[in-house]
């Protein structure tokens, strides 16, 4: 099976992520273009594009389709890291957070 996609990131004056975009059969998807603003402030700006933990859980919820009627060890080893990696995402969104670095380029 062929996976082809095409994939564009840019970055702004800074060097910083600043959106893109993937584009492949069945498929678009436009990146969140900037920082939402810091955590918890009034001027937290609405998201503009998709998040990597909202792509994931997209696929997370089509392979659990699939395991309803092709129940498999491979599909669940997939739903499992998928789990993985929205967990990890999340927990260093909840250290971004208690930081203050949240929505914007400080820290990592």
């Amino acid at each position: 099976m062929e996976d082809k996609f095409t994939a564009e990131n840019f970055s702004d004056e800074d060097g910083n992520p600043a959106g893109g975009r993937v584009d492949g059969i069945g498929l678009q998807i436009e990146w969140q273009n900037g920082p939402l603003g810091p955590y918890g402030f009034p001027e937290r700006v609405k998201p503009n594009g998709a998040f990597v933990e909202t792509v994931l859980k997209a696929v997370q919820q089509r392979i659990e389709y699939y395991q309803t009627t092709f129940p498999c060890r491979e599909n669940a080893l997939a739903i499992t890291k998928i789990e993985e990696a929205v967990h990890w995402l999340n927990s260093r969104t909840q250290r971004r957070i208690a930081e203050g670095t949240e929505g914007t380029h400080e820290g990592n």
